[in-house]
């Protein structure tokens, strides 16, 4: 599971964490480096980190979807302020529309989308059938 937030929603994602730690702890994470650092300050959770978003962890992150490494993107995005790496923000979300990956933009997105990506992290990959 990847959690990023832009800076004006850094404090959203954290109570939202907060409030979903338990569940979260039983996950493995991956935030952008500012994001998952305050994440590790405040709440003690542990995330595997890439770099900060306009240093290229949106991208660090679209490759873990290509490659089929994340289960749910919660990213808390200010649809009100503008980013310096805008396009890098449109080529993440769009890669996790491209792969299937639910995307959380806000507390109640993800409050919706958390238990089933729980649930599909939790639970054995597939075995293929023989086509013989």
């Amino acid at each position: 599971m990847a959690l990023v937030a832009h800076d004006a929603k850094k404090t959203e994602l954290l109570d939202w964490a907060a409030r979903h730690q338990e569940a979260l702890r039983g996950c493995r994470l991956v935030a952008t480096r500012t994001t998952g650092e305050l994440l590790a300050r405040r709440l003690g959770l542990r995330a595997d980190l890439v770099a900060s978003g306009p240093l290229g962890g949106d991208q660090q992150i679209g490759a873990m979807i290509v490659e089929e490494r994340i289960a749910l993107l919660v990213f808390f995005t200010d649809p009100l302020g503008t980013q310096p790496h805008e396009s890098d923000v449109r080529a993440l979300h769009r890669l996790a529309v491209v792969h299937d990956v639910p995307l959380a933009s806000n507390p109640a997105s993800a409050d919706v989308l958390l238990p089933d990506a729980c649930l599909r992290m939790a639970a054995p990959a597939p075995v293929e059938a023989d086509a013989a």
